[in-house]
């Protein structure tokens, strides 16, 4: 390694990136890198407590050449010392960069993969319980200890999930400052196996009576919460869709309102689906809406809201909170006992109950993809009308007044 060719300005300015990072030595341990990205960096190897280390001095051209041999004498000058010279970060360089900047960073790179709905989500998530604990620390100075202490805070709170969630965000953010070589390792990784461990796999809970549905429904109607809450809540129950469709859904969606057959086109893009699949279009999930939902969404348009966003927050630039309707249900009493996401199994239950040869078209009706190809080839259009039907089945079921006048 030593007998190598000393390193010249040249030689870093020309290095091109290759199928896979390399390596162009100078002496003492110091050595240019350079990743298949076209990054490069100046890195320095020495050994520390008898364990050979790696110190990232400074990416190009920020750090020059004769700067990286002045920080390498720096270094030899602090082992002599007995001193960690990890523990000093060179200025201007990767490491040096603040958190909040790189996953802002990360935030836009992977912005084009996600819903709007996902990644406002991820950013409020960054915002609130991230950013203030470590957002201005430089990336390359945030520990193991410094993560599990921000991850503690959110696990104090009883947000045992949320705490989960903002690791792997927080671990996705340090794998990006990886493949952008400013830093060598992902502490968050490390964490994960001293939090508090999930708890049991367990099925959404659901009502599973059509009496107990609208008891709820009911419930939730004179509990005193933003009407579009509660607007919300009603279609999303209508529907049996999944709670990220509804907060993203858009009035450019919905087709045929005042004609007579009215839908709810969700783009492919917003709906659980592999990436290859949400590019096209003809994995648009189409929802036929009843009468009752189409009353809810005139309703909703008297509300002012008549673009955009159908169920908007409060500053009307993002959807109602996630846990908004979940909310609402624990204030009318059925804390523990229904979920949104539970409304799919209250449909397919009932319905199932209701119209026993009708379960290929129920599965439809929840988007689930058919497993026999033959089903997966069946006419659409009848397809659709079975589904219309089953819809209004539905909201009628739901509907104690409707109900009773068809008794």
């Amino acid at each position: 390694m030593e007998t190598t060719p000393m390193l010249t300005i040249t030689a870093v300015k020309t290095a091109r990136p290759r199928a896979a990072a390399y390596k162009l030595f100078d002496h003492g341990g110091l050595h240019l890198y350079v990743a298949p990205t076209g990054r490069k960096s100046f890195r320095m190897r020495f050994r520390f407590g008898g364990k050979e280390q790696l110190l990232t001095i400074g990416a190009v051209p920020e750090v020059s050449l004769n700067d990286a041999r002045v920080r390498c004498d720096q270094v030899r000058a602090q082992l002599a010392r007995g001193e960690d010279p990890r523990a000093v970060v060179f200025e201007q360089t990767g490491p040096a960069r603040a958190f909040e900047d790189v996953a802002r960073q990360w935030h836009a790179h992977m912005r084009r993969r996600w819903t709007d709905v996902h990644a406002g989500d991820v950013l409020r998530t960054l915002e609130r319980d991230v950013f203030p604990a470590i957002g201005a620390m430089p990336i390359g100075a945030i520990t193991v200890p410094v993560i599990l202490n921000a991850l503690r805070v959110i696990e104090d709170r009883g947000s045992i999930e949320t705490a989960r969630r903002v690791r792997q965000r927080i671990s996705a953010v340090f794998g990006f400052a990886m493949a952008e070589d400013l830093v060598d390792q992902d502490p968050a990784a490390i964490v994960a196996k001293a939090l508090t461990p999930p708890a049991p796999a367990r099925h959404h809970p659901a009502l599973l009576e059509i009496v107990d549905a609208r008891a709820l429904l009911a419930a939730a109607d004179v509990v005193d919460v933003a009407p579009v809450v509660r607007l919300a809540s009603r279609f999303l129950a209508l529907t049996a869709v999944r709670l990220a469709a509804v907060r993203g859904a858009r009035w450019e969606e919905i087709e045929d309102l005042d004609g007579p057959a009215p839908v709810w086109r969700v783009p492919a893009a917003r709906m659980k689906l592999a990436a290859a699949k949400k590019l096209d279009a003809k994995n648009d999930h189409i929802v036929p809406l009843s009468r009752q939902a189409v009353q809810l969404l005139r309703e909703a348009l008297e509300l002012g809201h008549g673009a955009g966003l159908i169920f908007p927050g409060g500053d009307h630039a993002a959807p109602i909170g996630e846990a908004a309707i979940g909310a609402l249900y624990s204030r009318a009493g059925f804390g523990g006992r229904h979920v949104p996401h539970g409304w799919r199994a209250t449909f397919a239950t009932i319905l199932n109950e209701l119209c026993p040869g009708e379960h290929t078209a129920i599965d439809r009706a929840l988007a689930h993809s058919p497993k026999d190809k033959v089903a997966a080839a069946y006419d659409r259009s009848e397809q659709l009308a079975r589904r219309r039907r089953l819809f209004q089945v539905w909201a009628d079921q739901l509907d104690a007044a409707a109900t009773a006048a068809a008794a």
